[in-house]
């Protein structure tokens, strides 16, 4: 860390280039013969890129930034506020620690929380930056946290652990057992310090996959914002074997989203089916990655399309966990069927469809945009269709 970046003038240069062009700064330079230029253009990239993703850092006066890598790839305040709420207790270790957002707010529910990262310099930054936030439950250690816990004598309510997507020489991967650390490799330590485990993985990563290659998995929690499907989490409890549970969240402003299901409750439901009636719905994204696309039958009071579709419809409106359209009108997939709704915008969709969506563009001559929300799809009966819709909400 260089300490001088902490210098008021420097500060204020900062807060006011944030949206300053990053190599005509370089151009031009600086004049702050303390600080290289270029190490105060890391730390303009790096507070702009928290803005909406972390507040409490980019509020918060004194706040030393690592890149813009170590941003990108840490946790938004939403979903490490969504994680602090699944887990409770005297004691928390994250192994992986990372730039320090999930502790944070673990702390808010832990009465100790321990911190571990193993790159010197991200884990200097992260223990002054907790100084400037005032926690005072966090201790920090610049250590690997798998050998941390090997050494460690310490029982833990919980081990947090966010396993790099970076290999050394398999380049980016999504499988645990190709991160590092390998996970699935260390579960037999993980479970002698703790019984319960919260794993994230990458949005990438197949459910299925990921419960081949960890035990015990008791729930698994598919996190979108604002319909973006940001992360799998595992819960893992020593000696759990009874059904998975699927909670979905879609995490917005005004409200959130939530839907869950089992998957062997999935596996056993067949789902009703019906032509388009008066409305239409659109699950949203983390309930498309986590796959209840038949529970959702079971549960709420609407037919689905056809079995591959993922659209559902219902006379009445109602609640659900993603959009909804008021269907103005069901045309068969005809070109001039759909020229006589003489249509120059639309907003289009494709479910279960063998054309694109720039493909429709193209031959239909649509521009993107307006009021309008085209769903090109296969009906029940396996006809290819086009539901001409408005948003109902």
């Amino acid at each position: 860390m260089n300490l001088h970046i902490l210098h008021t003038e420097i500060q204020e240069f900062i807060s006011n280039h944030l949206n300053s062009d990053s190599a005509s700064l370089l151009l031009k330079g600086t004049d702050f013969p303390l600080v290289e230029t270029k190490d105060i253009i890391e730390q303009i990239e790096a507070k702009k890129r928290c803005e909406k993703k972390l507040p409490t850092w980019f509020h918060k006066k004194n706040i030393y930034y690592p890149n813009k890598l170590n941003i990108e790839q840490t946790s938004s305040e939403h979903t490490a506020a969504y994680k602090s709420g699944l887990v409770s207790g005297d004691i928390i270790i994250d192994a992986t620690g990372g730039f320090g957002v999930d502790c944070l707010y673990f702390s808010k529910v832990f009465k100790n929380v321990v911190f571990c990262e193993i790159d010197h310099a991200l884990s200097e930054i992260v223990t002054y930056n907790y100084s400037q936030l005032q926690t005072n439950n966090i201790i920090t250690k610049n250590t690997d946290g798998i050998s941390f816990i090997k050494e460690s004598n310490t029982h833990f309510d919980w081990i947090y652990i966010d396993p790099s997507r970076r290999h050394h020489s398999k380049g980016k991967v999504f499988f645990l057992n190709d991160c590092l650390p390998n996970v699935p490799e260390h579960l037999e330590l993980l479970f002698k310090r703790s019984k319960n485990i919260m794993v994230k993985a990458s949005p990438l990563l197949d459910l299925s996959v990921g419960i081949g290659e960890l035990k015990h998995v008791k729930t698994i929690h598919v996190v979108a914002v604002n319909n973006e499907v940001k992360e799998l989490l595992f819960i893992l409890e020593q000696g759990f074997k009874d059904a998975i549970s699927i909670e979905t969240v879609n995490i917005k402003k005004e409200n959130n989203e939530h839907f869950n299901f089992t998957f062997e409750d999935e596996k056993g439901i067949e789902s009703k089916y019906s032509k388009p009636l008066a409305y239409l719905y659109e699950p949203n994204s983390a309930i498309l990655k986590a796959g209840g696309f038949d529970s959702i039958t079971n549960q709420l009071d609407v037919f689905k399309l056809h079995k591959h579709s993922h659209l559902y419809t219902s006379n009445m409106l109602m609640d659900f966990p993603g959009r909804r359209f008021k269907i103005e009108n069901v045309i068969p997939y005809h070109k001039k069927e759909l020229k006589k709704l003489a249509i120059g915008k639309a907003n289009i969709t494709t479910r279960n469809f063998p054309e694109t969506v720039e493909q429709l563009r193209k031959k239909l001559h649509l521009k993107d945009g307006g009021s309008c929300y085209l769903f090109f799809t296969t009906d029940n009966e396996n006809n290819k269709i086009a539901i001409q819709t408005i948003k109902a909400d």
